[in-house]
């Protein structure tokens, strides 16, 4: 079965737009796991512009679903990461300029950087991830730091058209094939829709999607338990 992991960031987001405590993403998380989410998504980001430490310290103690924390590489995330324990960290690169991220992590440019992280929240028993691009020398590098999980940044895919869109689903589906031969959990996230989620949910290597965005803003007009319901049953429909 192919898990939904749900993002709940940008439930956050638009209550730190006015400030106070609504909408609540604790309560997006006990919504998303009612509608068939195997797992809830939340980055802490440096400048805290949406999810926040009391957000994870919340999350950590009263939700039943495994907590995929996104974290940057830096001391204070491990820190954080470390005092939680959450099921897995996810390391993905972080600008403060950026609205979202915009790319993959360069495991191979920035190998020696993370090395330690990797291995340090791995004898935590937290289980690690890279988000990075869906290309061979990207794997490779994970492979090399011992990381169990990459996530591929299928941000290209949800933007091509066309032929284009072939050329990047095929991509990601080499790389897919590639992680799960050399024993490494292909995840895969970021731009997913109804509309284009279902030749990336039809890669069989694929374990687990992480979508966020759109579903939190599909769910201004159907509701957050419908809008992760309907996610779920299209990925569903596409194994």
């Amino acid at each position: 079965m192919l898990r939904l992991g749900v993002n709940i960031d940008h439930v956050a987001t638009i209550r730190n737009a006015r400030g106070g405590d609504h909408p609540d993403p604790l309560r997006a998380a006990h919504a998303a796991a009612a509608a068939g989410a195997d797992g809830i998504t939340a980055h802490l980001r440096e400048d805290r512009r949406h999810i926040t430490d009391r957000d994870i310290d919340r999350l950590m103690a009263e939700i039943d679903l495994p907590l995929n924390l996104e974290m940057a590489a830096t001391e204070e995330m491990l820190a954080i990461a470390l005092g939680h324990r959450p099921h897995a960290a996810c390391i993905v690169p972080e600008k403060r300029e950026e609205r979202t991220t915009e790319g993959g992590l360069d495991a191979v440019g920035q190998f020696d950087t993370l090395a330690p992280f990797v291995a340090r929240l791995g004898d935590a028993g937290i289980r690690v991830s890279l988000f990075i691009e869906p290309s061979e020398p990207q794997v490779e590098a994970a492979l090399r730091l011992g990381a169990p999980v990459v996530e591929f940044h299928t941000g290209r895919y949800a933007q091509a058209e066309g032929e284009e869109r072939a050329v990047e689903l095929k991509r990601l589906s080499d790389a897919a094939a590639l992680a799960a031969k050399n024993g490494i959990e292909p995840h895969a996230g970021h731009g997913l829709t109804f509309d284009n989620v279902a030749p990336v949910a039809a890669i069989l290597q694929l374990a687990e999607l992480n979508i966020g965005h759109f579903l939190v803003g599909e769910a201004i007009f159907t509701g957050f338990e419908a809008s992760v319901g309907r996610m779920r049953a299209l990925m569903d429909a596409a194994r």
